[in-house]
């Protein structure tokens, strides 16, 4: 691997659903499958092992190409707290660290998902070319978490995801 530096993404996300309901759709494979990297109608796999050292992995099919996005968790304790690594192995062989922070409101829960990731430089860029390319990660990162937590949201809220 050559040459990378690191950026922080944080969304903070409230939903009207309990923390173990949305501590759980992180870590149960029949609600994974329905929004996390993926939908129901694209979905060919979607694996658990909720342990400390157990793996994940999602696979979306769209387009004729599949998707794979895998990982490990580090920490869970539920119905707060989960930190798992992320990787997409046919991009790089890199891999972001993300962590889920749940918390309880009056009026349901707030998460606050924060991925640490890890950008590639190629070998002839400029201070100026690193800093264009940690802002395409954040920009292009946070686009597709949100798209993501959106169907969460419906999910936990309605029972369904309004896929386009």
């Amino acid at each position: 691997m050559g040459r990378t530096s690191a950026v922080t993404l944080t969304i903070k996300r409230r939903f009207a659903a309990s923390s173990e309901q949305v501590f759980d759709a992180w870590l149960d494979s029949n609600i994974m499958k329905k929004w996390l990297f993926t939908t129901e109608i694209t979905n060919k796999v979607t694996q658990s092992d909720p342990r400390v050292g157990g793996s994940w992995e999602v696979v979306d099919h769209r387009q004729g190409k599949d998707y794979r996005a895998i990982g490990e968790y580090i920490n869970i304790r539920r119905p707060n707290t989960l930190a798992f690594t992320f990787a997409m192995p046919q991009f790089s062989d890199t891999k972001d660290l993300i962590k889920v922070n749940i918390a309880a409101t009056g009026q349901g829960s707030e998460m606050t998902f924060i991925q640490d990731m890890v950008v590639l430089h190629e070998e002839d860029w400029t201070a100026g070319d690193i800093e264009k390319a940690e802002r395409e990660y954040i920009t292009s990162s946070e686009q597709g978490w949100s798209l993501m937590f959106d169907g969460l949201q419906q999910l936990l809220e309605t029972g369904e995801v309004n896929n386009p």
